[in-house]
C-alpha cells in the first residue's frame, strides 16, 4: 500500500455556484456546476475526464447529465466518508493504469429536496432501533455522546462540545462562503435550545443545498495542471458496523483508530507533522471522538485537547478552517467539502483564514452513524 504514496494528486476543487438554501436546483445541477468549476480550477475540460466517482445519484445518471462516457465508474456509498475514500480508489485506479483523470463529484439538495424515501423496513436499524425512537441522527449520536459523558464526565464533555462549536464558528466568520457568520460565545452555546439531549442546536450540523467536486490526476497529468498539485501521501478506509449504533462495540471510538495510523504510516509522517486537520463534524461529538480515535490525544483526553479555543483561529491546532459542517455547510454527506478546504489551505488559498506554512493536512471523513471512516494525508512539494 505504501507504493500508492505520491502516485496521484488533487489538481482541482470547487463548490457549486451556490450553497445554502437553494430551492430551485436539483442535486444533479449542484453536482454539474461543481464539476465544471473544479475542472476550470484544474485547467481542464470535461473531455479530459475518463472516470466518475459519485455517492448518491447513479453514476450513469450523473455521467449522462454531464455528457461523458467514462471508462471507469465507482458508485460506492458509505455516507459522508464516501468522497474521502474515493480519493484512495482513484489513486489505485490511476496506479493500475486504468485511468488518468478522475472526477469525484457530489451534489445534494439536502435542505430543499421535495422527495422522501422511506427506509427499508427489512433492514436491521428499521427493525431494532427505529421502533425505540432512533429515527433521526441526533438520537443515535446523542446516545453515543451520553456514553462518553458517562465514562469521562458530563461537565468536561459539555465544555468540550462548546469549545468545538465556538471555535468552528470563528473559522466560519472568516469564510465568505460559510452560511453562518453571527458571533457565538461559550455562553451562547450553553443557552441555546435543545435538539436531542445532550445536544444543543449548535452541536448539530447545518442542513444545506449544494455540491462540490475534486479532480484527482496521475502524476504526469498533475505536473501540467494550472495550479500546484496537492499530493496524496497516505490513505486508508474502513467500517466496523452498519447504520445504527446498536452493533457498535465502542460508542467512544470510531474506526479512525485503524484508518488514521495506516494513512499516517503510508505517508511516513506523525501527528506532530500535521499542520491542518479537517475532520467530519456532523456533530460536535463526531469531532471530539474522532480526534481521540485518530490518535491526536488519548482516550478521554479530547476535552483537555480542545480547551481554551486551541482549535480556533490563532490557536496552535487549526481544525476545520472553513467553518465545518457546523457553520459552513452540510448537505447531508459532507466529506467532499473537507477535501476542498484542505486543498485550498495547502495551496495557500485560504484568504483571511489561511494557516501559516501549511504543508501537511489530515482529512478524515465519517459516514453512517460513526460507522465508516476514510483518512487521507495530503501535502505539497
Amino acid at each position: 500500500m505504501g507504493d500508492l504514496s505520491r502516485k496521484a494528486a488533487i489538481i482541482g476543487v470547487d463548490e457549486s455556484d451556490e450553497i445554502g438554501k437553494i430551492p430551485g436546483k436539483s442535486r444533479l445541477q449542484h453536482a454539474a456546476e461543481a464539476s465544471f468549476n473544479a475542472l476550470d480550477d484544474a485547467g481542464l475540460t470535461m473531455k479530459d475526464v475518463d472516470s466518475i466517482f459519485i455517492a448518491g445519484p447513479s453514476p450513469y445518471v450523473m455521467a449522462e447529465y454531464l455528457g461523458i462516457t467514462p471508462k471507469y465508474t465507482d458508485g460506492t456509498n458509505v455516507g459522508g466518508s464516501s468522497f474521502v475514500i474515493f480519493v484512495q480508489h482513484a489513486v489505485a485506479a490511476i496506479n493500475s493504469g486504468l485511468i488518468d483523470v478522475a472526477l469525484i463529484v457530489h451534489g445534494e439538495a439536502g435542505r430543499s429536496s421535495r422527495s422522501y424515501h422511506e427506509s427499508d423496513l427489512n433492514m436491521p436499524a428499521a427493525q431494532y432501533e427505529e421502533p425505540y425512537g432512533f429515527v433521526i441522527e441526533p438520537h443515535a449520536y446523542g446516545v453515543a455522546c451520553s456514553r462518553y459523558m458517562h465514562e469521562f464526565g458530563q461537565e468536561r464533555t459539555q465544555n468540550a462540545l462548546a469549545e468545538i462549536a465556538v471555535s468552528t464558528r470563528k473559522w466560519a466568520q472568516l469564510n465568505p462562503k460559510a452560511m453562518m457568520h453571527d458571533p457565538m460565545t461559550i455562553q451562547d452555546y450553553h443557552e441555546s435550545r435543545w435538539i436531542s439531549w445532550p445536544f444543543h442546536i449548535y452541536d448539530c450540523c447545518l442542513v444545506a443545498d449544494g455540491g462540490g467536486a475534486t479532480i484527482v490526476a496521475s502524476a504526469a497529468a498533475a505536473r501540467n495542471a494550472r495550479k500546484k498539485p496537492v499530493w496524496i501521501l497516505g490513505s486508508a478506509e474502513g467500517h466496523d458496523h452498519g447504520e445504527g449504533v446498536g452493533q457498535q462495540d465502542d460508542l467512544c471510538s470510531t474506526i479512525a483508530r485503524d484508518t488514521g495510523p495506516r494513512a499516517l504510516g503510508m505517508a511516513g509522517v506523525t501527528h506532530d507533522d500535521i499542520d491542518l486537520a479537517m475532520i467530519y463534524d456532523s456533530f460536535t461529538y463526531t469531532t471530539l471522538v474522532t480526534l481521540e480515535s485518530l490518535g491526536f490525544c488519548g482516550r478521554g483526553e479530547g476535552p483537555d485537547f480542545v480547551a481554551d479555543q486551541r482549535t480556533a483561529p490563532g490557536g496552535d491546532f487549526p481544525l476545520n478552517t472553513n467553518g465545518g459542517g457546523l457553520s459552513y455547510c452540510h448537505t447531508g454527506m459532507y466529506g467532499m467539502f473537507l477535501l476542498l478546504e484542505a486543498t485550498r489551505q495547502l495551496r495557500g488559498e485560504g484568504g483571511d483564514r489561511q494557516v501559516k506554512d501549511c504543508k501537511l493536512a489530515l482529512v478524515n471523513g465519517t459516514g453512517g452513524t460513526l460507522s465508516s471512516c476514510g483518512t487521507l494525508v495530503l501535502g505539497t512539494d
